[in-house]
């Protein structure tokens, strides 16, 4: 739903306080701090064409994928703006190996996010976006740790997005509701513009990269062939989750991105990306699942954990879940 009250982001979150505990003052900043640094990525994404950080960084991430000069902007620009204030303990990013313990470690919450979701889209003007998801530490007065980060998804105490499209919007929940916000470029700010939002009944959208077809189990292409006859649903896929994801919130729908043959773990990361979008999906009325379970109910055991994601409308998600099978060529005990 639309709201064209002028109400900033900074105003939401105080009002909010009143309803929901889990907005600590310290939360409030973090939020803040996270608004900030998507203002900040934000400058440097529309005017991409015309400064330096076009191209690759020359060095890979954790999970042996090429960085570009972007994404390096923007894991800077969300350590630091967060380590200003130090209200973390520790935080975990998509672009660093390791845990990143706040110098002060005077906070309590643990920040996890990946800070250019699709920048090898940006090229070419593809939407791109920040994920982030926010927990309380596991073990509270003691030295933020990996465990801290290593929580499943049920723990999670705030997460959102923002995308960096043809406007720019943040979108985030701590557990009463889901709101987005759009910015304002002449005011320099975030507007409240979307209240309580949730999955349209009616499905308009799947998406799936369909080039991995003869990767997939035999219970994913009959899922596909089934939702293809299903009346007004189309196919759009435009390989930047965040955009495919937003889409679908608004419009109604379903993601896949599937553990195939030579993904047999799935591609997508549990802690930055599945956990937090799952758990705005459940916050909007939809369903999170790796095809055999909860996204939220993983026990993570590693940083960079990735899993397959089934995320949307509740019904699409679970009909999913019944046709899945057994990846063809793999052995299953």
């Amino acid at each position: 739903m639309t709201n064209l009250s002028f109400i900033t982001i900074e105003e939401h979150l105080i009002a909010q306080q009143q309803e929901n505990p889990v907005l600590t003052t310290d939360l409030v900043y973090i939020l803040n701090d996270l608004n900030l640094a998507a203002k900040v990525i934000r400058n440097e994404v529309i005017r991409f064409g015309l400064t330096e950080q076009q191209g690759r960084a020359g060095q890979e991430n954790a999970s042996g994928e090429d960085v570009q000069k972007l994404d390096v902007f923007a894991n800077d620009a969300v350590k630091n703006i967060l380590r200003k204030h130090g209200r973390f303990a520790v935080m975990g990013s998509e672009e660093e190996e390791d845990v990143v313990a706040c110098d002060e470690n005077n906070g309590e919450y643990v920040v996890l996010f990946d800070p250019l979701d699709g920048s090898s889209n940006i090229e070419v003007n593809v939407s791109v976006g920040t994920i982030f998801s926010i927990y309380k530490v596991a073990n509270p007065g003691q030295k933020g740790s990996l465990e801290d980060c290593l929580q499943p998804g049920s723990k999670q105490i705030a997460s959102g997005y923002v995308i960096y499209g043809s406007s720019v919007m943040m979108v985030y929940t701590a557990g009463n509701g889901v709101y987005g916000f759009t910015y304002d470029p002449s005011l320099g700010d975030f507007f409240l513009s979307h209240d309580r939002m949730t999955f349209p009944d009616k499905t308009k959208c799947y998406s799936i990269n369909e080039c991995n077809w003869t990767r997939m189990d035999q219970g994913l292409r009959d899922y596909i062939d089934w939702i293809r006859e299903q009346p007004g649903v189309t196919a759009r896929y435009v390989g930047s989750l965040v955009a495919d994801f937003h889409r679908n919130l608004l419009r109604g729908g379903i993601y896949v991105y599937p553990a195939t043959t030579n993904c047999p773990n799935g591609k997508l990361r549990l802690l930055y990306e599945a956990n937090p979008l799952a758990f705005i999906a459940e916050q909007a009325g939809g369903s999170a699942s790796n095809g055999d379970m909860r996204i939220m109910d993983i026990k993570p055991t590693e940083l960079h954990e990735k899993c397959a994601l089934y995320i949307g409308n509740k019904n699409l998600v679970r009909k999913a879940e019944e046709l899945k099978q057994p990846l063809p060529g793999l052995v299953h005990l």
